[in-house]
């Protein structure tokens, strides 16, 4: 699924955030904070458009993952990379929109199925995928985006998570079987021997 599912352009493995910058942000730096956040809120609306249904609820969730990030850097000790850091706040922003999302009232007109898409167009593949990750677990999902999307290995995964590797390793290979099943996919297990940690 690494590589095919999700985009792997624009890698969140990857770390473009000088550690100056960081530093600035940390000791009270307004101008390097805002620079930090405008750098990183592509990245955080990613993470959170993967794991919240929508597009308005994910900016939601972004928004205040962002209002985390300013309230708190001055508590970021440096012993994770900044984006670590970073990523667990942004996905605890997303899974507490998600939780927020399922106590609000839905009117009549969002429970009808929407029409099924046409699997051959990119945008319409898309929906599928999103329709697709709605249906896993907050926790599956979560853990799912930030290995396939996100790129990051399961020690990292773990530690943003705060859950044990082998959890991780149990979210994903769930996450990715209840995915395959939504998408209709018959070569699952094949992908899952050929991903390593």
């Amino acid at each position: 699924m690494a590589g095919s599912t999700f985009e792997k352009s624009t890698s969140l493995a990857d770390n473009p955030f000088p550690i100056e910058l960081v530093t600035a942000a940390r000791t009270g730096d307004r101008d390097a904070l805002n620079t930090l956040l405008n750098a990183y809120a592509n990245r955080a609306f990613m993470i959170c458009r993967r794991i919240v249904p929508n597009d308005q609820d994910a900016q939601d969730a972004t928004q205040e993952a962002l209002i985390a990030i300013a309230r708190s850097i001055t508590r970021f000790d440096g012993a994770a990379a900044f984006t670590t850091w970073a990523y667990r706040i942004t996905v605890n922003a997303a899974l507490d929109e998600v939780r927020r999302t399922k106590r609000r009232p839905v009117p009549d007109a969002e429970l009808e199925p929407a029409p099924a898409p046409d699997p051959t167009d990119a945008v319409d593949a898309r929906i599928t995928l999103d329709a697709a990750l709605e249906q896993l677990l907050p926790e599956f999902r979560a853990a799912l985006v930030l290995r396939d999307l996100g790129g990051l290995d399961y020690e990292q995964i773990a530690t943003m998570l705060e859950i044990p590797p082998g959890t991780v390793r149990s979210r994903i290979a769930r996450g990715r079987a209840q995915l395959a099943a939504a998408l209709g996919n018959q070569d699952h297990d094949d992908q899952r021997q050929r991903d390593t940690p």
